[in-house]
């Protein structure tokens, strides 16, 4: 309370934003005075229905909410004053600062995305273990679309052309756009949000952001944030910034990929490599438990019917769980690293997963591989889209999995996993019930 009471004043805050990521990774909340906020935080009077865990990201409801409470009753919304920063792009002195959700009873809600990965930290370190990530960010800017119905076109750029061609690391392809990202740099500065590297990515006006590495939630919340200022700085700029998995036809989909490792909470010392810069058995066995069990985690990972339109064979995304060193074509790469910095790189999440929910998803794989000691397959030489699919091809089969899977529901909760199936069979159904232009050109007078 002290720490968000110094910073409203210290900044001469006159309007708070409470925001809580949603199952779909969409910032929900309120927006208040300053005043009114810290009177109200004082009062515990900050509420919210809690059935906005399990509204779809079409703004519904599915129609079996029997997984929220008979009254939908209000939960409680805790500031985390770890967060709280500046808005930098309004004119007034605006704060934002991200929630966690409490019932009535000061007990967490465990359908919260945010929730359940501070329940997966806690897993990790309650044997000791601290997970260090670092986040890789693909997005596609893309003009403005009013009409739905029709196609995505790259933007126009400082010189006054679209791009046309693929220009992958191209610098000034990048440059084209520098007004956007002179913005996004000053933005995500203003907002303590730590990306280093920007490049140009193989598609048309597609760029990938790298994060600094660190701790998971602190990154979770960086790249909640990034995403936000993102698509708020493009429209400021007339673009939009889009985070869809496979927004294009014939470009490339944009993924997220996490490196990932696991240090001695008291040492410090990387858990992944031996001092002489082998693989530890307890290395090879968090690349087993994301082989046996991320694809039962894929709603997690690819939660949306568009993101599995990225997961194809001869595109530069993973078709199956191989893992292999120094390999982009497989599920699991291993860099070439030292010791100290020795990692896996999970290059199935698309950018369109709510990052809390993919963190905690691939996280929570590894961590089953380690306890259970699992062995991995032998690293994969070569392409490994030459094998066989064994990720799911459906976003149906990935909740069909997601429900199996015992060892994932006991991390998770019963509770949630039943949100994520009712949030996610919703999108499903309301999906199916679309014909779409391919239909109506290759089947209104053929069939």
């Amino acid at each position: 309370m002290n720490a968000l009471s110094d910073f409203i004043k210290g900044h001469q805050i006159t309007e708070v934003e409470c925001l809580v990521p949603d199952m779909s990774g969409i910032a929900r909340g309120k927006i208040l005075p300053a005043e009114k906020f810290l009177r109200i935080l004082r009062e515990r009077g900050l509420r919210m229905p809690e059935a906005i865990f399990i509204q779809t990201v079409t703004g519904e409801y599915p129609d079996d909410e029997d997984v929220t409470s008979p009254a939908n009753s209000d939960i409680y919304m805790r500031p985390d004053a770890n967060t709280i920063r500046l808005v930098p792009w309004y004119t007034e002195a605006t704060a934002q600062v991200i929630s966690d959700c409490d019932y009535a009873d000061g007990s967490p809600v465990d359908i919260s995305p945010r929730w359940v990965l501070k329940r997966v930290l806690e897993l990790y370190d309650e044997r000791g273990w601290q997970p260090i990530v670092a986040p890789e960010l693909e997005f596609f800017l893309v003009q403005i679309n009013k009409d739905p119905d029709y196609p995505l076109v790259p933007p126009v750029g400082r010189s006054g052309r679209t791009e046309s061609g693929r220009q992958a690391y191209g610098i000034d392809a990048v440059n084209e756009f520098d007004p956007i990202f002179e913005d996004v740099y000053d933005y995500c500065e203003a907002q303590r949000i730590d990306i280093d590297t920007l490049t140009h990515e193989a598609g048309a006006a597609q760029i990938e952001i790298n994060f600094n590495h660190g701790d998971a939630l602190e990154l979770a919340d960086q790249v909640f944030l990034f995403k936000r200022t993102v698509r708020e700085t493009a429209i400021r700029h007339n673009v939009y910034a889009t985070f869809m998995s496979k927004p294009m036809q014939g470009e490339p989909g944009s993924a997220m990929h996490v490196h990932q490792s696991v240090i001695d909470k008291d040492t410090g010392k990387n858990l992944f490599a031996t001092e002489e810069g082998e693989d530890t058995p307890l290395f090879l066995s968090h690349i087993a438990g994301l082989q046996k069990f991320l694809p039962s985690a894929m709603p997690l990972l690819a939660p949306n019917v568009n993101s599995y339109r990225r997961l194809i064979a001869g595109s530069d995304a993973p078709i199956n769980v191989h893992w292999g060193r120094d390999n982009r074509t497989t599920g699991f790469r291993v860099p070439v690293s030292t010791p100290e910095s020795r990692r896996v790189e999970n290059r199935v999440a698309g950018a369109d997963a709510n990052p809390y929910l993919a963190l905690a998803a691939s996280l929570a794989c590894g961590y089953i591989g380690m306890i259970q000691n699992l062995e991995p397959t032998d690293p994969v030489k070569g392409s490994a889209h030459r094998l066989a699919y064994t990720l799911p091809r459906h976003q149906s089969d990935a909740i069909a999995k997601f429900n199996a899977c015992k060892p994932l529901r006991e991390i998770f909760g019963d509770r949630f996993v039943s949100a994520v199936t009712y949030v996610k069979q919703a999108e499903y159904d309301a999906y199916q019930r679309v014909i779409s232009s391919w239909e109506r050109e290759n089947l209104l007078l053929n069939v």
